[in-house]
């Protein structure tokens, strides 16, 4: 997904400036955490409806994106 930015922002005054899906309160980290957990994308959309099978895969496409960049600095 290329256009993940259209369903993420990121508000200093919500969740701490966590990256959230736009119009909600749900963090991306929350959504990694769900699948992480097993939770599959069904039960999450069942469990937040507010919530579209989209704003999953931006969520994916976040992390990867931002996986991409991460650099490790050796000690």
């Amino acid at each position: 997904m290329e256009h993940f930015s259209s369903h993420i922002v990121i508000d200093p005054n919500i969740r701490f400036g966590k990256p959230c899906i736009k119009g909600t309160r749900i963090a991306v980290v929350d959504i990694l955490q769900w699948l992480a957990s097993g939770m599959s994308k069904d039960e999450i959309l069942e469990d937040f409806p507010i919530l579209k099978e989209e704003h999953i895969l931006a969520a994916l496409a976040f992390a990867a994106n931002r996986e991409a960049f991460i650099k490790i600095v050796a000690a």
